[in-house]
């Protein structure tokens, strides 16, 4: 009787620690959510960086397209 108590008792554990991993999840990669981007944030800069670091663009096209992000400076563009 105990051996089954300490079963049902580790599959009650396993089980909760399985729900709050599950909770925590941002995708199934298993990576915690990044916090939203605030006010004093590089969004585009960040997100440009990323994608150099992943290798979806070259030097040269990163590069040109900081260059043009920083030329414009922060805030939307006028008509």
């Amino acid at each position: 009787m105990s051996l089954t108590t300490l079963i049902v008792w580790t599959l009650i554990v396993a089980a909760a620690v399985l729900v709050v991993r599950a909770l925590r999840r941002d995708g199934a990669d298993g990576h915690t959510a990044a916090a939203p981007y605030s006010a004093s944030d590089k969004g585009p800069e960040r997100l440009l960086a990323e994608r150099f670091a992943r290798g979806e663009i070259d030097d040269e096209e990163y590069s040109r397209r900081i260059a043009v992000l920083r030329s414009h400076g922060p805030g939307p563009t006028p008509l």
